[in-house]
């Protein structure tokens, strides 16, 4: 699992979420939740928002988040036991956690099972062929890991969309969007999109945003 790191670093909103929102958002429970500003805001953009919750393996960050929350847990997601019943969930946010964790095949599982019919998962899950990442590997033979991004040194999982895709699939749930982050900061990687009709685009992509959808039963 990540290393606690500063607390500006779990504190800051995930606003890019927003075009992934689904229409209801009742019961929201976020893994890795930090202080909860991203939970916070989600309720400003979504009224119907009624029972917050969030999961933090870091106690300073988790200490600031549980008197927010309408229910908090303090543990790693891995191991924890949530008391929550099944199916009761409008949407789970998995925001930058899936690649720090073991087994992240099983915990999708695991929260699969607490999705209403029709409720909804949103990850972000970083793209390992970012050009950043990649080039030094094919280029230099180097795989120098970092305090944070993609070659975070805390990442135990590594995703390409294909297979980051495939993960919030293992369990049985439906691909709903995908939205590819990173493109739109460069101009001349833009370009060079729009001229190779889309073959790079993959290396300008340094994240992926993930919805997927419970079947209805």
């Amino acid at each position: 699992m990540r290393d606690e790191k500063n607390g500006q670093y779990y504190s800051h909103v995930r606003s890019e979420i927003l075009p992934l929102l689904p229409e209801h958002c009742e019961r929201v429970l976020e893994i890795g939740c930090g202080s909860g500003e991203t939970l916070l805001w989600l309720k400003t953009q979504k009224p119907d928002c009624q029972w917050l919750a969030g999961v933090e393996l870091f106690p300073q960050s988790g200490a600031l988040a549980a008197p927010r929350l309408n229910w908090f847990c303090a543990g790693n997601i891995e191991t924890l036991e949530l008391d929550i019943a099944p199916a009761s969930l409008d949407l789970i946010l998995c925001l930058d956690v899936l690649e720090h964790l073991v087994d992240p095949w099983k915990t999708v599982g695991k929260l699969h099972h607490l999705l209403k019919p029709e409720g909804h998962i949103i990850a972000s899950i970083p793209n390992i062929r970012y050009y950043s990442a990649s080039l030094g590997l094919v280029l230099k033979g180097n795989w120098d890991y970092q305090k944070e991004g993609i070659l975070d040194s805390t990442h135990l999982r590594f995703f390409t969309k294909k297979t980051a895709i495939a993960l919030m699939q293992s369990s049985g749930l439906a691909m709903d969007m995908v939205i590819g982050k990173g493109l739109e900061k460069g101009r001349k990687a833009r370009w060079l999109n729009l001229l190779t009709l889309g073959i790079f685009r993959p290396f300008f992509e340094f994240q992926y945003l993930i919805r997927v959808k419970n079947r209805q039963r």
